[in-house]
């Protein structure tokens, strides 16, 4: 990636850090607040099965899944404002069509709509920032703009909480203030830059191909439970999905700008980061949905309620990362990554050993959920910082974007499975069952991750720090 090495007189980067973060923040914060409505969703739409509604998370992150690296790629090369801009509007005018869907697949299809908005302002946002700041000051502004990921996470939860008492609607339409105020000022404050590297145009029918072999998968194992394993509609699916991530492969051979280049996987910690990635995000979905539902449909917490209980573990995120860094020059990422998957393993085992019909959030939640907000902040930011680090500096960014991707997918997987899993169970001897599976697989898939984690230690060791500043850059490009 191409940026300059100093921003224009006319650049006041102090303003165009407070924009660029502003919409990072507003894209991350939707992750969280989204989970916490959930229920409400639900109920709002009568007769919605769980396998349904696993569509509004599902759909969203599929889709930004494919799209982040081609988009990313298209914006370097005709310009990150306009990329910005479109993005941002995308995202805000499917924020206000998410708020008034008037049924499930409506808000299913506006989900998507927003996701191929965020997939296109994210790493657009962080190419603007270091091409408009000055160099003395580029590092501080990467770790702000990093720190609003960490931000959204420990406050969605209970700001999601308190718009869902409103209705689950408010969860989208708080985006449209933000993101008009965000259009405005970006227009006005931030100057355009891209990459005059930028070579031909990216594999986009690779990446529709991506979303349709990742959807089919999702959709045959979501339905699995009510068509039944062995049917010709699950079957199909399942071939289906094969068949298009074969198609996808055979695509990424022959493309010349490929959404996934295959020698990048010949470079081990970056093979071995990005199958730690897909496990790992696996895990943590499952887990936070779990987490979310067995409040709310298990205990009857208020989404308020539910939101507060949620926030400690995204709390210990950044402490943990920060830990993670200080170990890192004496302690193999790998090993370091590998603890943090094992960790999510225990806290999912500790739930599940503890919980009973009664709510008791204090002994039988929350030490399990802390222990695995500990292995997130020792894990995740340690995976998207090592992945990297091998690869040649051209080649950083792109890594970086499919990273992500990889961690996007490891989500849709992990909301499929948990939906599989769960079922329709009735009472609570079979929710506390049901649950218990789910809660049993998350820590299996932990502690296979953690395994998967001893490969993905880089050659270069000292590189490998997690700063902040690596950390937003696998986060955005």
């Amino acid at each position: 990636m191409v940026n300059q090495s100093q921003a224009a007189p006319s650049v006041r980067p102090g303003a165009v850090l407070a924009v660029l973060s502003a919409a990072a923040f507003m894209a991350s914060l939707d992750l969280f607040i989204v989970n916490v409505a959930f229920d409400d969703i639900g109920r709002d739409f009568a007769g919605v099965s769980l396998s349904d509604l696993s569509w509004v998370l599902n759909g969203y992150a599929i889709v930004y899944a494919a799209l982040l690296v081609p988009l990313g790629r298209l914006a370097d090369r005709y310009g990150r404002k306009p990329g910005f801009l479109l993005g941002l509007s995308v995202f805000t005018l499917a924020s206000l069509a998410c708020a008034a869907a008037s049924g499930p697949w409506e808000l299913v299809g506006f989900r998507t709509l927003q996701a191929a908005g965020a997939a296109l302002l994210t790493p657009t946002s962080l190419g603007l920032l270091v091409a408009a700041t000055p160099t003395a000051t580029r590092a501080r502004a990467v770790r702000t703009w990093a720190a609003t990921g960490a931000l959204a996470a420990a406050v969605g939860p209970a700001v999601g909480g308190v718009l869902v008492e409103v209705s689950w609607r408010w969860v989208f339409l708080v985006n449209l203030p933000v993101g008009v105020a965000a259009l405005i000022a970006a227009a006005k404050l931030v100057p355009d830059s891209r990459d005059p590297r930028a070579g031909r145009i990216p594999d986009l029918l690779g990446a529709v191909v991506l979303a349709l072999a990742i959807g089919a998968l999702s959709l045959g194992l979501v339905q699995g439970p009510e068509w039944g394993w062995t049917s010709s509609a699950t079957l199909a699916a399942l071939l289906g999905a094969a068949v298009g991530l074969g198609l996808f492969w055979v695509r990424a051979v022959r493309h010349p700008v490929p959404v996934v280049e295959p020698a990048l996987l010949r470079v081990p910690a970056f093979a071995w980061s990005n199958a730690t990635s897909i496990l790992f995000s696996l895990a943590f979905a499952a887990n936070l949905l779990l987490a979310v539902l067995w409040m709310q449909q298990v205990w009857g917490y208020s989404a308020v309620r539910t939101g507060l209980a949620i926030a400690p573990g995204p709390l210990m995120v950044p402490v943990f990362a920060a830990v993670a860094q200080r170990i890192s020059g004496r302690v193999p990422v790998g090993r370091i990554a590998a603890l943090g998957c094992v960790l999510l393993g225990v806290g999912a085992v500790l739930v599940l050993t503890s919980v009973g019909q009664e709510p008791s959030y204090a002994t039988e939640l929350l030490p399990g959920w802390l222990i695995g907000g500990i292995g997130v902040g020792f894990a995740l930011p340690t995976i998207l910082s090592a992945a990297t680090i091998d690869l040649p500096a051209e080649r950083s960014a792109t890594g970086s974007a499919v990273i992500n991707m990889s961690r996007q997918v490891g989500m849709v997987l992990g909301v499929s499975i948990l939906v599989a899993l769960i079922g329709r169970p009735v009472g609570f001897a079979a929710a506390h069952a049901a649950f218990g599976r789910a809660w049993l697989a998350v820590a299996l898939v932990g502690v296979v991750a953690g395994v998967a984690a001893l490969g993905m230690t880089p050659r270069r060791r000292a590189a490998a720090t997690p700063t902040p500043a690596r950390l937003a850059e696998a986060e955005a490009a």
